[in-house]
């Protein structure tokens, strides 16, 4: 059958098979060899003709080793996975495979691919990825772009590349117009759209009421508040609900956002609609919809718990409003600027990137000392120097220990409900092995921002390592489930938790699903759960990984387990999958 020059039947299995081993092969394929291998499951799969076994049940026994208990719901791998790999294969089609015939996607919905054949469609004739990014691209260009196209029924062909340019240009716009508002001074916060200490503005629109009646008026009104509140302890954004005005009536500061949405009731079910705008262009930079049953919670619970989702998929680290380019903001000492170069390096994990997130927090503090949330960055940055210190190839000292915790104090002395701050001493207190304060911080921090998926995890990981797994990994997996940063990060806790209540296939799961590259110690943990599965060979493979890139973790292993778990027999349970794997610990 062929539709508007897409053909879903031409494309023969050698075809698809030489596309799918180009998007593996391809640098900017960039998922660990599970997620991989995922992929290919469901492609041969169903050019086998067995798209209707696509199912969670089987994917996650032939792809993540899971045995016949498994359950779906209360294991959410192939539904977390499958929604990496969509978009990763949309970042793959917006760079290296912007010129491919085939595309192969997997609607949302199920974890069947789809292969379109664009008809006729040779290199020159797909407009390139850095072409439809360049300086003079703008959203009228991809507007009048789509239009040339529609006027013409034969080039239908190139629709769903040019949308995912577009969609690739309005996110690559966002994170540069976000950036250049940062510079000027406070005289002109009316055309920067940046608040108080140059952090973003959001104005929150009352939620339509599409379906009428006071039912859903009032849930509308109720969303729009209970969005409110939630992110407004989010600190590093400035939230407003109406246009703010000088003495002299005019507008005084133009917000860099608006977060508008709408409520719609049918029967017990209520579906809100979400999106945030960039206000100079309108363009839209993310967009969501969110479905849930009233008569399991309630409406007052349902729409508090729509509202924290929403608002945490707009405001939390690692998400929409932090995705920038450390060299774009190099330099820069502004805090927004500062917190920008922050999450792009905790993303990268580089010795470059920690430099100059470092040295612009620096800056940052000395220009605006009240800041609590550059001095709590501040301090998690030189924390990271102890913590990660394989990666970042620094000494874990005392003195650097002592100064990232000086720094959290003083972080929470300025602000005591800041989350980030109390997050900040909570792992400073925890590397200098007093549990019970760092958990006191993580309480609080927790407490002043549950909807902050990276207090929920640290949070998470410091009670999990402490011995209270069951709290712990609880709040883990929430943070995982709502796509909490780094990417790869957490993915390594919930391997934690699994291997310590003794699901030693799901811990080896989790760590292949985690980013091994990020930390050494990522190796470390997968490297234990192998030695207790009795895999030697695969195992060999990780000892020769760190022997080979961070030898110097080798004599320090007891002394970095003892230091991460708390209880006697969560170390003995680590350490004897060490030595399982073939490495006498020292």
């Amino acid at each position: 059958m062929t539709s508007a020059g897409i053909n879903r039947v031409a494309a023969s299995q050698e075809e698809v098979q030489q596309q799918l081993e180009r998007i593996l092969s391809s640098r900017e394929f960039r998922l660990p060899e599970r997620t991989r291998k995922f992929l290919e499951f469901v492609v041969t799969e169903t050019l086998a003709g067995r798209r209707d076994y696509l199912k969670a049940f089987t994917i996650a026994q032939a792809v993540f080793g899971r045995d016949a208990n498994f359950d779906a719901q209360q294991d959410p791998c192939v539904r977390i996975e499958a929604g990496r790999l969509r978009r990763e294969l949309e970042h793959y089609y917006l760079t290296a495979g912007g010129a491919d015939r085939i595309i192969i996607t997997i609607p949302k919905g199920g974890y069947a691919p789809v292969f379109d054949v664009i008809g006729g469609a040779e290199p020159a004739d797909i407009l390139p990825p850095e072409q439809a990014n360049a300086s003079g691209a703008d959203n009228g260009q991809i507007h009048a772009a789509t239009d040339a196209i529609g006027r013409n029924p034969a080039d239908r062909r190139l629709w769903p590349r040019y949308w995912l340019l577009a969609a690739g240009t309005v996110i690559i716009l966002a994170s540069t117009a976000a950036i250049l508002r940062q510079v000027g001074s406070p005289g002109v916060e009316r055309e920067t759209g940046l608040g108080a200490n140059n952090r973003p503005t959001i104005i929150v629109e009352r939620f339509d009421n599409v379906s009428g009646g006071n039912l859903a008026s009032d849930i509308s009104r109720g969303m729009t508040d209970d969005i409110i509140e939630k992110l407004v302890r989010f600190n590093d954004i400035v939230v407003v609900t109406a246009m703010p005005r000088s003495k002299s009536g005019e507008a005084s500061l133009e917000p860099l956002y608006a977060l508008q949405g709408s409520v719609r009731l049918e029967g017990s079910m209520l579906r809100s609609t979400a999106r945030l705008v960039r206000r100079a262009d309108a363009a839209v930079i993310w967009a969501n919809n969110y479905d849930a049953d009233m008569t399991v919670q309630g409406i007052p619970k349902t729409q508090a718990s729509l509202a924290g989702d929403i608002a945490t998929a707009v405001a939390r680290p690692f998400g929409v409003m932090f995705q920038t380019d450390t060299a774009t903001i190099a330099g820069r000492t502004d805090a927004f600027s500062c917190i920008l170069s922050y999450y792009s390096y905790r993303s990268e994990m580089t010795v470059q990137a920690h430099e100059v997130a470092k040295s612009c927090l620096q800056r940052a503090v000395e220009q605006m000392p009240a800041e609590s949330n550059v001095v709590a960055l501040l301090s998690l940055i030189h924390l990271d120097e102890f913590r990660f210190s394989y990666q970042l190839h620094t000494k874990a000292t005392a003195a650097t220990l002592g100064l990232a915790k000086q720094l959290a104090e003083h972080a929470v002395q300025l602000d005591p409900k800041n989350a980030r701050a109390l997050q900040a001493l909570m792992l400073a207190n925890f590397f200098d092995n007093d549990p019970v304060a760092a958990l006191s911080a993580g309480a609080s921090a927790y407490a002043s921002n549950p909807n902050d998926t990276e207090v929920a995890g640290e949070y998470g990981l410091r009670l999990s390592m402490s011995g209270e797994w069951e709290r712990g990994c609880t709040l883990i997996s929430e943070a995982v489930g709502k796509n909490a940063g780094p990417r790869g990060y957490y993915e390594v806790g919930m391997a934690l938790c699994a291997f310590m209540r003794g699901d030693t296939r799901a811990a080896e799961l989790w760590s292949r699903m985690s980013d091994l590259n990020y930390n050494p110690m990522h190796r470390l943990v997968l490297l234990s759960i192998l030695g207790a599965l009795g895999k030697k060979q695969e195992a060999e493979e990780q000892l020769d990984w760190i022997r080979r890139e961070s030898p110097a973790l080798i004599p320090n292993i007891r002394q970095e387990v003892t230091s991460r778990l708390a209880r006697t027999e969560d170390q003995r349970r680590f350490l004897a999958g060490i030595e399982a794997a073939g490495l006498s610990v020292q």
